[in-house]
């Protein structure tokens, strides 16, 4: 069986907007906002919880965070990935109709996972895996292998799509084929 395999984030999504809003809840400019947003990223992809990621977001900038508004700054993040890109959905439906097997490899958090198994779009999908769930980050080998596992499939009966290099890098490396995501046309294209 042949699988093709994408990452979620500007990949199928629209790049989230939700990053002004969340960085004027925790009172910051928004330079500095996206600084600690994106530095202390990987802990709360590989696992850790909202409450922990956002304590450590709102310790860098200065101001502190308690469970309630950890849970207004989750809603606001997840809300924030939740658009899908339109040329995304539409190759996703017009693959699934061909009767390609699809697969879903983000590294998210576990609450992000959570909200995307609830979409109606996620039934696309025959397995869908998140960093979160796993404690790994791509572009660690484990969570490619850990995807292979539970696809049932070797490494060269899977594409892989991504928007960043690394990842790609790090598929091929586990022996995945891997394209660099250039927009729902260019794969298209390149699926032929």
């Amino acid at each position: 069986m042949n699988w093709i395999v994408f990452d979620y984030g500007d990949v199928l999504s629209k790049p989230s907007a939700a990053r002004p809003e969340l960085a004027a809840k925790l009172g910051a400019p928004l330079p500095e906002f996206e600084r600690a947003y994106w530095d202390l990223r990987i802990p709360y992809d590989a696992g850790s919880t909202p409450l922990e990621y956002w304590q450590t977001v709102g310790d860098a900038l200065g101001r502190p965070v308690d469970e309630a508004l950890s849970d207004e700054l989750t809603r606001i993040d997840v809300e924030g990935w939740a658009h899908l890109e339109p040329s995304s959905k539409d190759l996703l439906e017009a693959l699934a109709e061909a009767g390609a097997s699809l697969a879903l490899l983000s590294n998210a958090p576990s609450v992000f996972g959570e909200w995307v198994r609830e979409q109606d779009w996620a039934r696309l999908f025959q397995v869908t895996l998140f960093s979160g769930d796993v404690r790994c980050v791509k572009p660690d080998a484990k969570i490619f292998e850990l995807l292979l596992e539970q696809l049932g499939a070797e490494p060269g009966d899977c594409l892989f799509f991504d928007d960043r290099q690394s990842n790609v890098d790090g598929a091929r490396a586990v022996g995945l084929k891997a394209q660099l995501w250039n927009g729902a046309e260019a794969a298209r294209a390149w699926l032929g």
